[in-house]
């Protein structure tokens, strides 16, 4: 992305990992039609993965420091829904509202929970996602939960064969 510095703060805290902080406006085509107005840019190095960043942001009145904690924030927050989307198998959100989607995140967080203590109990071989299977397959049979958390063989099999119970 090109740009334009337009002015440099003299000082910023090196202790802190901050490396410069810019007032800067944006030259290409495009982004100066689209974006006309000065931006701030702020660089950092990150003491812990030695990683240099840059931060874009229309935001002049917090200190660079903390720009770049919520920026850093915001990526815990990504992982986060990253981890979320992999391990609790939530696709989309079925309600909007701040309390429809903490409580769908809770109660696939407390199914994973329980999915783990099931297989830390029972010491089964099989994976979390072929628990899960298992038992999505028998929630609605007639069979005793202490069989399935038996989790041997001959169980598996009658859960995926009915013939066989």
């Amino acid at each position: 992305m090109k740009y334009k510095v337009l002015e440099r703060q003299q000082q910023v805290d090196r202790k802190r990992g901050l490396t410069f902080d810019w007032s800067v406006k944006l030259t290409g085509f495009y982004q100066s039609k689209s974006y006309p107005e000065p931006l701030r840019l702020v660089g950092f190095r990150d003491p812990e993965t030695k990683k240099r960043l840059k931060f874009l942001t229309n935001n002049f009145s917090l200190c660079a420091y903390t720009i770049c904690q919520i920026y850093k924030s915001r990526w815990q927050i990504e992982l986060f829904f990253k981890w979320i989307k992999q391990n609790l198998k939530i696709k989309s959100f079925l309600g909007t509202s701040k309390n429809a989607v903490l409580t769908q995140i809770w109660v696939a967080m407390c199914y994973y929970l329980v999915l783990s203590y099931i297989k830390y109990k029972t010491k089964c071989h099989y994976s979390l996602l072929e628990l899960s299977r298992i038992v999505t397959e028998v929630v609605f049979e007639r069979m005793s939960l202490i069989d399935l958390l038996g989790c041997n063989s001959f169980n598996v099999s009658k859960i995926r064969d009915p013939v066989l119970l």
